[in-house]
C-alpha cells in the first residue's frame, strides 16, 4: 500500500487529435485510469466492493504533449487528508526518462456508497492506505 502509484500510458491512434497530439480527453481519461488502478490495487477488498469514486473537479495544467507511439509516466499521489465525503488527488505526466511533467492534475474525488447511491464520509480506515500526508 502505498500514497503514491505510477503508471505507464502509452498513445495510440485512437488518443491523437487533429492537432497530432493525445486530445485533452484522453488525459482525463488517463487520469480516471490510473485514479481507478490506485484504488484498486492499495485499497482492502471490502471497500472495492463497498464504495465508488466519482470526480467533482479537474483542474489541469498542459505544458506539454506527446504524439502517437509515445509514452509518459504517470504518477499520482494524495497530499491531503479527507475531508468528509471527498479528497484531493494529484496527477502528473512525465515523458519517459524525464521528470518534468508536462501535464499536471489536481482532481477532487468524493466517495459514493454502492448500497445506498449516496455521499458518505471517508472512514479512518478506508482513507489509512493511501495516507501519506503530515497530521497536524
Amino acid at each position: 500500500m502505498s500514497n503514491h502509484f505510477t503508471q505507464t500510458f502509452t498513445a495510440g491512434p485512437e488518443h491523437i487529435d487533429i492537432l497530432g497530439h493525445v486530445n485533452n480527453a484522453v488525459w482525463v481519461q488517463w487520469m480516471e485510469a490510473i485514479a481507478v488502478a490506485h484504488w484498486e490495487s492499495d485499497a482492502r477488498p471490502e471497500d472495492v466492493a463497498t464504495y465508488i469514486w466519482v470526480v467533482t473537479r479537474h483542474e489541469i495544467d498542459y505544458r506539454g504533449n506527446i504524439r502517437e507511439g509515445e509514452s509518459v509516466v504517470a504518477r499520482t499521489f494524495i497530499p491531503d487528508p479527507p475531508k468528509a465525503a471527498r479528497f484531493d488527488r494529484r496527477v502528473d505526466f512525465c515523458r519517459l526518462g524525464e521528470h518534468k511533467p508536462i501535464v499536471s492534475a489536481r482532481t477532487t474525488w468524493a466517495m459514493i456508497d454502492l448500497a445506498s447511491g449516496r455521499l458518505c464520509r471517508i472512514p479512518p480506515e478506508v482513507a489509512e492506505p493511501f495516507k501519506g500526508w503530515k497530521e497536524d
